[in-house]
């Protein structure tokens, strides 16, 4: 292990995470509304005993009001989730909603029947507010992607660096070497000297993204950097980088340009000299 590599590991910060990372309260809020009427209708069925003749009432006034069933045990209608019926077939988890009998017998196999009936819920309203909540956790990730590239981006502002956000490798024509392998870069930076093309992303945890990533910069690193005019620079941070280190520092001796947000500050006095000395 190089000593500079080994200072970059040392360098890796623990966390990314804000308190504002944790759940997007708005789009849960969103979510609950545009079904809360039907919500409210189901909450007839509440404490009833005779599920079953509940359940035929409410069909009968609005079969629409079950429509909104897979959220109650966790799943998303754009899911299209699958399960096995009673003969082992699969059978869309949405169809058992469109029949009294088919209802009945999602409320009883799911265990939802028995919340029912003894009234563990009491508002199915706030009952799928908890439920949302749990499912946004599932976009911790995505935001903790975010995270990082907001930090970048207030990094480059606050050093009066220009910069472009979310840019197609189709607009730099000249480098023809990526061939059919399109990106969308998260900073691209012009200077009188160089264009930049940055990614960013922060690991928390270990997995097989860390390698596939590490990878795939490997490859197209050299791709553009055989173009004088152009430059791939690959900002990353995260502990979790500490599963795949011998991937890194296989990617740390191809890539010329690997920094951290300790580091940073190096690439922005470079990009400084450049800007300046124009």
């Amino acid at each position: 292990m190089s000593k500079q590599f080994e200072i970059f590991l040392s360098q890796l910060s623990e966390t990314n995470a804000t308190l504002e990372s944790f759940t997007d309260f708005e789009k849960v809020s969103t979510n609950v509304s545009k079904i809360e009427l039907k919500l409210n209708q189901l909450n007839y069925l509440i404490g009833k005993e005779d599920l079953n003749s509940a359940i035929k009432e409410l069909f009968d006034e609005n079969p629409k009001t079950f429509d909104v069933l897979e959220i109650l045990v966790a799943v998303r209608k754009s899911d299209k989730k699958k399960v096995l019926n009673k003969e082992l077939q699969p059978q869309l988890l949405d169809s058992y909603f469109t029949t009294i009998d088919g209802i009945y017998e999602y409320f009883e196999k799911t265990g939802l029947a028995e919340i029912f009936r003894t009234k563990k819920v009491k508002n199915l309203v706030d009952y799928v507010f908890g439920v949302e909540v749990g499912l946004d956790t599932n976009a911790r990730k995505n935001r903790g992607g975010h995270n990082m590239e907001n930090a970048v981006a207030k990094i480059f502002t606050e050093a009066n660096i220009p910069f472009k956000q979310e840019v197609n490798s189709t607009c730099f024509v000249e480098i023809e070497s990526l061939g059919e392998d399109l990106k969308r870069f998260d900073f691209v930076i012009e200077t009188p000297k160089k264009t930049y093309l940055i990614e960013t992303n922060f690991y928390n945890g270990g997995g097989s993204k860390l390698n596939e990533t590490a990878r795939s910069y490997s490859d197209v690193a050299p791709k553009i950097n055989k173009y004088k005019k152009f430059e791939f620079v690959w900002i990353t941070d995260g502990q979790g980088w500490f599963s795949a280190k011998n991937k890194l520092e296989e990617a740390f001796s191809i890539i010329p340009s690997v920094y951290n947000l300790t580091n940073l500050n190096e690439f922005i006095e470079k990009i400084q000299k450049e800007i300046i000395n124009q």
